[in-house]
Parts: C-alpha cells; sequence; structure tokens
C-alpha cells in the first residue's frame, strides 16, 4: 500500500515580486528603495503603499527618496550620505579646475618673463626678435584664454549642479521635519527650534512657548475612528496656523498636542493669540457632510510659559507643560499661564486630562 505524499505548500517569493515590480518601473536595486516595495507589498501601511502606486509605471529616484524620507526617518541621512558624496565629487572638480587654470597662468607668466628677457638682449636682431615674440604671445595669449573660458565654463556647470545638491537637501530637510498630516513642523523641527531660544539670551526675554491639547481626543477616535480624528487634527493644525502671525513656529509634537514658538511678544500678547485660536476653535462646526454627524464640540487647552521663566529648554518645556496640565484641571477648553507656585496634583493621573 502505497502512502499518498501531500504536495508542499506553495511559498510566495515575495524577494522575486519585488525585484521585478522595481525593474519593471525601472527602479535602482539599493536597499532603501527595495524596503519602500516590501512595505508596500506586505501592505502594512496603507498610505505608502497609495503614494507608491500613484507613480505609475516609472519613478525617478528623487520621488522615491521623497517618499521615503516621509515614511522612514532613516532613510534621510542615507539620502543626505549621497548628496555629501555628490557635492564631494563636484567641490573635487572645481579644485582640480582651478589647479589646471593656475598651472596655465604660471606657464604663461614664465614665457612673458623669457620673451621679455630676450626683447631686452642687445645680441638679436631686433625686428625679427619681435616678429617670433609676438608671434608667440599671440598664440600663448589664445590657449590661456581659450583654457580660462573652459575653466570658467567648468567652474559654472559644477557650480550649478552643488546649487541643485543644495537645493535638494533644503526639500529634504523639509520634509523630514514635516509631519505628513498636518504638513506643520514635526517633534524634531520643534525640538531643533526649542534650544535655539536659549542661543540669544537677549530675545529669549520676549519668547513664548504654548502647548495646545485637543480636548477628550481619545474619546473622539474611539467613538468615530481614526480617520474622522485624523480630519479633525488636520482641521485644529489649519485653525492654528491661521490665527497666527507667519512668523510664528507651529508643530505637532504629539497624537494630538501642538506647540507654538512666538517671538518678539509679551505675556499678555500671548494670551490674546491663545484665546483668539481657542475661541475659533470652539466656534467650528465639526459635521459629516454626507451622514450630518456631529463630531463637534472641539476644543483647546493650552499652556502658555515665557522663556524668562527658565533657564533652558527642558525647564520651558516642563513649565509649559505645567501650565497646560492646570488648564485641563480647570475645566478645559481655556488658557493657563505658568506661575511660580504652580504643582500637578500627582493623586491624580496626567493621563485623564490627556484624554
Amino acid at each position: 500500500m502505497s502512502t499518498a505524499i501531500a504536495p508542499k505548500a506553495q511559498i510566495p517569493d515575495v524577494a522575486g515580486q519585488i525585484t521585478y515590480a522595481m525593474r519593471s518601473m525601472g527602479v535602482a536595486p539599493i536597499p532603501r528603495n527595495y524596503e519602500l516595495f516590501y512595505e508596500a507589498y506586505i501592505g502594512s501601511n496603507p498610505a505608502l503603499t497609495r503614494e507608491l502606486a500613484a507613480l505609475g509605471k516609472s519613478a525617478t529616484q528623487e520621488e522615491l527618496d521623497a517618499i521615503g524620507a516621509k515614511y522612514f526617518p532613516h532613510h534621510a541621512g542615507r539620502v543626505f550620505d549621497d548628496a555629501h558624496a555628490r557635492l564631494t565629487t563636484e567641490l573635487d572638480g572645481v579644485l582640480r579646475a582651478l589647479r589646471q587654470e593656475q598651472t596655465t597662468l604660471q606657464s604663461y607668466n614664465r614665457l612673458l618673463g623669457e620673451t621679455c628677457e630676450s626683447i631686452s638682449s642687445r645680441s638679436h636682431n631686433s625686428a625679427e626678435l619681435l616678429r617670433s615674440a609676438i608671434d608667440m604671445l599671440a598664440v600663448a595669449t589664445g590657449d590661456t584664454m581659450a583654457q580660462g573660458e573652459k575653466t570658467v565654463e567648468n567652474v559654472v556647470q559644477r557650480s550649478q549642479e552643488m546649487e541643485l545638491v543644495r537645493k535638494e537637501l533644503d526639500e529634504y530637510k523639509r520634509i523630514a521635519n514635516t509631519d505628513a498630516l498636518t504638513r506643520l513642523s514635526n517633534r524634531r523641527a520643534f525640538e531643533d527650534r526649542l534650544v535655539a531660544i536659549f542661543d540669544n539670551q537677549l530675545t529669549r526675554q520676549t519668547t513664548a512657548l504654548v502647548l495646545a491639547d485637543i480636548d477628550h481626543f481619545k474619546r473622539i477616535n474611539d467613538t468615530y475612528g481614526h480617520p474622522v480624528g485624523d480630519k479633525i487634527l488636520a482641521t485644529v493644525a489649519s485653525i492654528i496656523r491661521a490665527n497666527v502671525r507667519r512668523d510664528v513656529f507651529v508643530a505637532r509634537v504629539g497624537g494630538e498636542e501642538f506647540a507654538l514658538i512666538l517671538e518678539a511678544t509679551s505675556i499678555e500678547e500671548v494670551t490674546i493669540v491663545c484665546e483668539r485660536i481657542r475661541r475659533t476653535l470652539e466656534m467650528t462646526p465639526f459635521k459629516n457632510s454626507r451622514t450630518r454627524v456631529d463630531y463637534g464640540p472641539i476644543t483647546l487647552s493650552l499652556g502658555i510659559c515665557m522663556a524668562s521663566e527658565a533657564t533652558d529648554s527642558g525647564e520651558l518645556y516642563n513649565k509649559a507643560d505645567l501650565a497646560l496640565y492646570c488648564a485641563k484641571n480647570a475645566g478645559r477648553n481655556c488658557s493657563s499661564v505658568y506661575q511660580d507656585g504652580m504643582q500637578k496634583d500627582f493623586t491624580k493621573s496626567w493621563l485623564i486630562y490627556k484624554n
């Protein structure tokens, strides 16, 4: 009696399919590109998958790197490394061109010296000497001018390439420092800006930090789902941005938490700005235009602290956070200014107020 052998289950060749997809789009088979296509293939990040699919049947490396920097922060470091290598190559080219130009000018200078010595000598026929010198200088001058034009063209071309690389780096930095959902600055950019406040002790005296937190946001997500929560976050971000000066730094620093850094201001002016933001948001309707479901009201609690109240960025953040806690504890939908003596009630969990 023969025993039937069950056929082995077919294991999908994920690597092969990903490689084939990359080859079909003309994508370079480098690790950071493979990571993008792998994540898109397994579907762990639907937004990434949609953006990659939107590129169609072909994609440039710049487009792929932009998506990579958006969804994988570690990609930005690789992009910077590539850009650094390109800049190094172009700078080497400029230096080689300038060294060649220097050599050409040195040779021309030497020829002028030798010709001058010959003309100064009385042992040669003057007419013949002058003709020979003129011919020699004409050729040398023509060669030197041609070399100079070539050097200028080379330097200009490489300078243009370096300018393109600089613009690419600026764009990658912008992407790496931008929150994908709200288009505001992200936590990384905020931390850099927060530290920079204390670089200038003069401007620090008139700089304020505001931390704002959407009230009951967890309840919104739990009740209506994260897609609705994302739309509310984006709307809140646009309302904050629309109610402050253009030079005010605004960032999304957490799930439902935002930060503002206002310079050249007073505590009275900051309080007015915070109240304008809070009241505008409070009066903004949040309804589904199709189902007519009302998600509102959506409100903010805000904590304010002047940088003059702190000795460093960590202390400034903690004091603004304490003021935010007090605003939550006072009933939410209000602003609170940091004052000496403020304390958290540690018998209650801060998470109560965050939710």
